[in-house]
C-alpha cells in the first residue's frame, strides 16, 4: 500500500513487549486503582463539536453495525454508527457487557486512554518501528507474522473476517467478533494476535509520507519515533496516530491490513469496538 512504501531499514534498541493485547480484566484493574474515565465515557463538549445539536452531545462511541445486504464499499458510514453508552464496559452500546469476557482485549479505547494505562503500568505504547519488528518475529519480509501463507496447512492463524464484508461473516475461524487473547498461535517471538483481532495503537503520529521521508536520508534511522506532527490528506484537520495489525473486521476484499507491513490510522479521540492496544517497556 502506498503509505507503507518504500521498504527501508531501521535500527532498534532492545525492548520488551506484552505477549497479548491488554485485556478487559487488566484495564479494569487500572480503572479500579485510578478512577480513570475513558474518552467514550465523557460527555462531548459543545466547543469541540460546534455544529452538533445539543441532543447529540452524549457520551458514547462508534460501533460496527453491519447492514442486512451487500453495499458498496466506498462509504464506511454504511456499517459504523455512533451509539449512546458505548464504551469499554459496553463495547457494543447500552445493553452489551464484558461480563465473562475478562480475557478479551479491551476495546473502545482512544489514544489517550491507552497512554494513560501504559503510564500506570510503568510501560508505554510501542513505536511503529518497534511494533513491526516485534510482529515480524524475525521473519524479515514475510507477509504475515507466521510466514507467507495465510492458512498454512489449512490452519487459521488470526482472527479476521470470512465471508462477504460487511454484511456476511461466516466465522470460519471460530469467531464473529473479538476473540479472547492468545487463542491463535504466537509468532516466533511469543507474541499473539499481531495480525487481526483488534487494531493496536502505536505512539507515532500518522503521515502517509513517513517512510518516503525516512528513506530520503539514505541511512537507517535509529529508534525512530515518527514525524513531529500528523497529516492525513483524506481528513486534513484531524490529528491521527498510527494503528497496526488490523482487526477481526479485516478481509481480503476490504482492508486486508492484517498483512504485517501495512499501516492503519486513527483520530486520537475516537474509539470503536475493534480498537485496543498493547504495551512495551525498556529491558
Amino acid at each position: 500500500m502506498a503509505d507503507s512504501r518504500p521498504v527501508h531499514r531501521v535500527r532498534l534498541d532492545g525492548f520488551w513487549m506484552d505477549r497479548t493485547e491488554v485485556t478487559n480484566s487488566q484495564f479494569a484493574a487500572f480503572v479500579a486503582a485510578t478512577g480513570y474515565l475513558t474518552v467514550a465515557e465523557r460527555t462531548p463538549r459543545a466547543e469541540d463539536f460546534p455544529d452538533a445539536p445539543p441532543e447529540n452531545l452524549v457520551a458514547g462511541s462508534v460501533v460496527f453495525s453491519p447492514p442486512d445486504e451487500a453495499v458498496p464499499l466506498d462509504n464506511h458510514l454504511r456499517w459504523w454508527r455512533y451509539l449512546r453508552g458505548a464504551d469499554w464496559r459496553h463495547p457494543s452500546g447500552l445493553g452489551s457487557s464484558i461480563d465473562g469476557r475478562d480475557d478479551e482485549p479491551v476495546v473502545q479505547i482512544a489514544f489517550e486512554d491507552a497512554e494513560a494505562y501504559a503510564a500506570w503500568a510503568g510501560k508505554r505504547l510501542p513505536t511503529e518501528a518497534e511494533w513491526e519488528f516485534a510482529a515480524r518475529g524475525g521473519l524479515g519480509g514475510a507477509t504475515y507474522p507466521w510466514g507467507n501463507e495465510f492458512r498454512p496447512a489449512g490452519r487459521w492463524m488470526a482472527n479476521t473476517w470470512q465471508g462477504r464484508f460487511p454484511f456476511e461473516n461466516t466465522a470460519d475461524d471460530g469467531f464473529t467478533g473479538v476473540a479472547p487473547v492468545g487463542r491463535f498461535p504466537a509468532n516466533a517471538y511469543g507474541l499473539h494476535d499481531m495480525s487481526g483481532n483488534v487494531w493496536e495503537w502505536c505512539g507515532d503520529w500518522y503521515r502517509p509520507d513517513t517512510y518516503a521521508e525516512a528513506s530520503r536520508k539514505g541511512v537507517p534511522a535509529t529508534n525512530p519515533t515518527g514525524p513531529p506532527s500528523s497529516f492525513d490528506p483524506q481528513e486534513p484537520g484531524q490529528p491521527k496516530r498510527v494503528q497496526r495489525g488490523g482487526s477481526h473486521l479485516c478481509s481480503e476484499s476490504y482492508c486486508a491490513r492484517y498483512i504485517v507491513g501495512t499501516r492503519g490510522k486513527g483520530e486520537i479521540s475516537s474509539a470503536t469496538n475493534h480498537i485496543g492496544f498493547r504495551c512495551v517497556k525498556a529491558p
